[in-house]
C-alpha cells in the first residue's frame, strides 16, 4: 500500500525528478486519487465534475465498473506474452474494429499511444506509395516521435530544432482563420493545398489531418472541406490519414469524426478514448494499403491480452450505451449554453466552435495575452467551485470542453451555472 504524501510533496517529487518541460495548468493543483465514471475526488474528498477526461481519454468514464471488471479479470488470467505467439483478444479487437471503422479500412496494427499510431501511419503511407513528402495542415499536433513532431505544426510542440531543417513537410494553411468564413477558410486552404500538389505531388506519399483541430482550439471546418481535400489527393496518388487520435470513438457524435464529412480516409489513426485510460492504440487501412507494410514489424506491448480486452470491453459499453448519439445531443445543450454566455459577455467569449462533446470557447480573441490570462484565471475559479476544464489553442485563450462522455445534463447545466458565475465576476 502507497503511503499517502500530499499534493505538496508530490509537487516537491515532481520538481526534483520529472523534466523541466512538464507544467502545469494549476497554480496549486489538487491531488487526485480517485475517479467515478464523470467525477473526480481530490485528496480532501473534494468531489469534482470532469469536463475534460483527460484530453479526450476517459469518454467511457473514469474506473468505469463495466470496463474495469473486464479488465481485472484479464489482467489476472493473462497479462502479455508477445504477438509471436497467439491469443484470441487482440484478433477479436481486430475483428470488431473492422466493423465500425469506415469504409473498407479493416486492417489494423496496434501500438500504445497516438504518437506511435501516427508514426506507424507515416511510414506505411511512404512503404506503400514509394515517395518520402507529407503535406499537414499549419497549427495541428501529430505527436512527439520524429515523424509526427515533423507533421506537427503548433509551434509549442516542435521541441526539436532541428526540425526547420526538414524540407519533407509542406505545410498549408488550417481551414480557419478569424474574421474568415468557414466557406472562405476552406477555399483559402484548398488553394494552397491544389498549389503544393502541382508543384510536388508527385512526390508526396500522405497527407496527415485532424478532422477538428483538436490543441489548436478546436477548430472544424466546413462541411465540404475533406471531401474536397479527399478528391485532390486522389489526383495525384496521394493517401489521406485522418488523425482521430483525439475525435474517435463518439466524441464528435459520430463513431469516427471522418464520418461527419463522409469522407473514408486511406489510413485511420486511433487511440485514447478506445482504451478509456488503457494504453492502446492503432493505425488502420486497406487490405491493399496493408500489404505494403510487408517487412518484419511488431509492437512489443501493442495489442497486448489486458489493453485488447479493455478496448473491447470499451466498444461494448460505447454501443450499449449509445454515447455517440448521447455526445451529440449533450452537446448541442453544452454548445447553447456556452453560446448564450458569449451573448452575455462578448468582452470575455469571442467564439464557440466543435461538435459533439468537442467544444471550445476562445476568450478575448483579439487580445490573446489578456486573454490566455483570463483563461487560467477561469480554470482556477471553475477549480475552486468543482470543476475541471481544458485549456488549449495556438495563444492558450481556448477553453476546451471533452468531457467524458456519460456526462450527465445536470452536469452540463451546473457547470454551465458555475461558468457563468465566474465570467460575471471577471466582468
Amino acid at each position: 500500500m502507497q503511503s499517502y504524501i500530499g499534493p505538496e510533496q508530490v509537487l516537491k517529487k515532481r520538481e526534483q525528478y520529472f523534466y523541466p518541460c512538464t507544467s502545469h495548468f494549476y497554480r496549486n493543483p489538487p491531488q487526485l486519487v480517485k475517479g467515478e465514471m464523470q467525477y473526480l475526488f481530490g485528496h480532501d474528498g473534494k468531489r469534482y465534475t470532469d469536463f475534460f477526461a483527460g484530453v479526450s481519454v476517459v469518454a467511457s468514464g473514469h474506473c468505469n465498473p463495466e470496463v474495469a471488471e473486464r479488465t481485472a479479470e484479464q489482467l489476472r488470467t493473462l497479462q502479455h506474452t508477445c504477438t509471436i505467439y497467439l491469443t484470441q483478444p487482440n484478433v477479436d479487437l481486430a475483428e470488431r474494429l473492422a466493423g465500425v471503422l469506415p469504409g473498407g479500412l479493416r486492417r489494423t496494427f496496434f501500438v500504445n499511444s497516438g504518437s506511435e499510431a501516427n508514426e506507424g501511419a507515416l511510414l506505411l503511407a511512404r512503404m506503400h506509395t514509394g515517395r518520402r513528402g507529407f503535406l499537414a495542415l499549419e497549427q495541428g499536433l501529430h505527436g512527439r516521435t520524429y515523424l509526427t513532431m515533423s507533421v506537427t505544426g503548433l509551434q509549442m510542440w516542435r521541441t526539436d530544432p532541428q526540425l526547420a531543417q526538414d524540407t519533407d513537410v509542406t505545410f498549408i494553411p488550417r481551414p480557419y482563420e478569424r474574421g474568415l468564413s468557414a466557406d472562405e477558410a476552406a477555399r483559402r486552404s484548398i488553394a494552397a493545398l491544389e498549389a503544393a500538389l502541382a508543384e510536388k505531388g508527385d512526390t508526396i506519399a500522405a497527407m496527415i489531418a485532424e478532422p477538428i483541430q483538436g490543441n489548436a482550439g478546436i477548430v472544424a471546418p466546413a462541411d465540404w472541406y475533406f471531401a474536397e481535400v479527399k478528391r485532390l489527393l486522389e489526383q495525384h496518388g496521394v493517401l489521406l490519414i485522418a488523425d482521430e487520435i483525439q475525435t474517435g470513438f463518439g466524441r464528435t457524435g459520430r463513431m469516427f469524426a471522418m464520418d461527419r464529412y463522409g469522407v473514408t480516409p486511406d489510413i485511420l489513426t486511433m487511440a485514447k478514448a478506445l482504451g478509456s485510460g488503457i494504453p492502446v492504440a492503432g493505425f488502420a487501412t486497406t487490405d491493399e494499403i496493408a500489404a505494403s507494410l510487408n517487412r518484419p514489424s511488431a509492437s512489443t506491448f501493442g495489442g497486448n491480452p489486458v489493453s485488447s480486452v479493455t478496448a473491447l470491453a470499451v466498444l461494448d459499453y460505447i454501443e450499449a450505451h449509445r454515447l455517440p448519439e448521447r455526445a451529440e445531443r449533450l452537446g448541442e445543450l453544452l454548445r447553447g449554453g456556452l453560446t448564450r454566455l458569449a451573448a452575455r459577455f462578448p468582452q470575455h467569449v469571442s467564439e464557440v466552435r466543435g461538435a459533439g462533446l468537442m467544444l471550445g470557447a476562445e476568450l478575448c480573441a483579439e487580445e490573446p495575452e489578456r486573454g490566455a490570462k483570463l483563461t487560467d484565471d477561469v480554470l482556477e475559479a471553475m477549480l475552486d467551485r468543482g470543476y475541471i476544464i481544458g485549456k488549449n489553442g495556438v495563444n492558450r485563450n481556448v477553453l476546451a470542453f471533452q468531457p467524458p462522455l456519460v456526462i450527465a445534463e445536470d452536469d452540463v447545466r451546473g457547470m454551465l451555472d458555475a461558468l457563468e458565475a465566474v465570467l460575471a465576476e471577471l466582468a
